[in-house]
């Protein structure tokens, strides 16, 4: 028997408000508004959050056996979000390996992460997903978690000529908001990697899917990259332009975003809430001060291969006795000791210390 959740998702079906597509698919999976509404009430989530300001990706600490470790993934978020000038913290993302994690573990990790820090700042939770029925079913689960916003990943099935076919990711960002209003960060990839968003779909998308608050900008092009902020940060209702080009993080934020969202911030949240600050406040000295010491961590962390980003911040972080060991998920691979090195000299390089760069930073 086809059950009421596989015609929502498999059959045709004319088009309904947000409101009632929102109602048909929750009353589908077993969750009715009243029960929503009633575990809402209960979950430490930030209500209208609108995300913007600094905002880091955490990591997630592993164990040699390769599990969770929970108690260092819970004082590494701690660490984070309670950095002065942070705004939210982002759990579920690349930085914390969502690729080779299960739901059942996503779960655990937005879980321990709201029990840890969830009255403290708002929690931004990945949606990781090549298809449209488990990117909603991860959206309800943090939504019912308590989970303040979501930060939505294009789906690596689009990456073979989805850019030609917007009705694909239109339909991708309604299946989410079908069965949550929390607040959408729509991740923009570089147009290059086939999975980033052509300008007139991200505008098409923010009329269709009006809950979308905000992108991750990480098209990796200076030209390309203004056109979102001026242009999404003045719409009638405003799309907020959060960057992650942390490589080159100051001449980002100079052209006007409202945040940045960057996997840097697990090790050096507190150099960039104050190059951020600097730039807010249209202090170019001291902006460009706080940058001579970011450029030598994000070189060594940006380097080639790029995929080891999230490698290296656990071993910055090892390094500053911040975490006990750094464990990555295959095909992920431990670094090489010379690597390591370079590492710690960036990080001596730029003063920073277990306690952090703060002081210094002001």
């Amino acid at each position: 028997m086809i059950s009421p959740m596989q015609l929502h998702f498999y059959l045709p079906h004319k088009p309904l408000t947000s409101r009632a597509r929102q109602s048909a698919s929750l009353a589908a999976c077993g969750t009715t508004d009243s029960q929503k509404q009633q575990r809402k009430s209960i979950m430490p989530r930030v209500k209208d959050y609108r995300p913007a300001g600094v905002i880091p990706a955490t990591l997630l600490a592993l164990n040699e056996d390769m599990s969770i470790d929970v108690r260092e993934t819970r004082k590494h978020l701690r660490d984070c979000a309670l950095v002065d000038g942070v705004s939210a913290v982002t759990v579920n993302g690349h930085a914390s390996e969502v690729h080779a994690c299960t739901f059942d573990e996503q779960r655990t990790i937005l879980a321990e992460s709201l029990a840890e820090v969830g009255d403290k700042v708002p929690l931004i939770n990945g949606v990781y997903a090549d298809g449209s029925i488990e990117a909603a079913k991860i959206a309800r689960m943090a939504d019912e978690e308590g989970a303040s916003c979501l930060l939505v990943f294009p789906p690596n099935s689009m990456s073979m000529g989805g850019q030609l076919r917007p009705e694909m990711a239109i339909e991708h960002y309604k299946r989410i908001a079908d069965v949550t209003d929390l607040p959408l960060i729509a991740f923009q990839y570089p147009m290059q990697s086939g999975l980033g968003y052509p300008f007139e779909t991200l505008l098409k998308l923010f009329e269709e899917v009006p809950t979308i608050a905000a992108i991750k900008d990480w098209s990796n092009d200076p030209m390309l990259h203004e056109r979102h902020i001026r242009t999404f940060q003045s719409l009638a209702r405003p799309v907020n332009v959060l960057t992650t080009h942390s490589s080159w993080l100051m001449a980002s934020l100079t052209m006007g975003c409202n945040g940045l969202l960057s996997g840097a911030g697990s090790v050096i949240a507190d150099l960039q809430v104050a190059l951020f600050r600097a730039v807010q406040e249209g202090d170019l000295k001291k902006a460009q001060a706080i940058n001579d010491r970011i450029v030598p961590i994000t070189q060594a962390f940006y380097a080639q291969p790029f995929l080891d980003m999230h490698n290296r911040m656990k071993e910055a972080l090892v390094l500053l006795g911040r975490l006990e060991k750094s464990v990555v998920r295959p095909p992920l691979m431990k670094l090489t000791e010379a690597e390591i090195s370079r590492i710690d000299q960036a990080l001596i390089q730029a003063g920073v210390s277990h306690e952090g760069a703060a002081q210094l930073a002001s």
